[in-house]
């Protein structure tokens, strides 16, 4: 079943982490931090660091770079206006994939 998951999650972790971002401004061991706590403990901290760099170039975030106590200043990324409507896009793909899966589901029962 890990490998399942693990490919579910190549198509939606991009969305997952812009949730994550609409609630607040975070760097990328913050993000994988709150995926962990949330049960994605497979998740690797370089696969996060690369889907930041991803939407960056696609302009979905905004970066800051904030000063840290323990090295170099960390990229803080938050969610701006063209983020916030591919997160929308996103929400509303789930709700229809998700409404058929239940149905597919519900079928294959009866």
């Amino acid at each position: 079943m890990a490998k399942l998951i693990t490919e579910m999650l190549k198509g939606t972790l991009e969305g997952i982490v812009l949730a994550i971002l609409a609630g607040r401004p975070a760097y990328g061991y913050e993000i994988t931090a709150h995926l962990r706590e949330q049960g994605f403990d497979d998740i690797a901290e370089g696969t996060i660091y690369a889907l930041l760099v991803r939407v960056e170039q696609r302009g979905l975030v905004d970066v800051q770079k904030v000063a840290s106590q323990k090295g170099p200043p960390r990229k803080v990324y938050s969610l701006n206006a063209a983020g916030r409507e591919y997160l929308e896009e996103f929400w509303n793909t789930w709700t229809f994939l998700s409404r058929r899966l239940d149905q597919l589901r519900k079928d294959g029962t009866q």
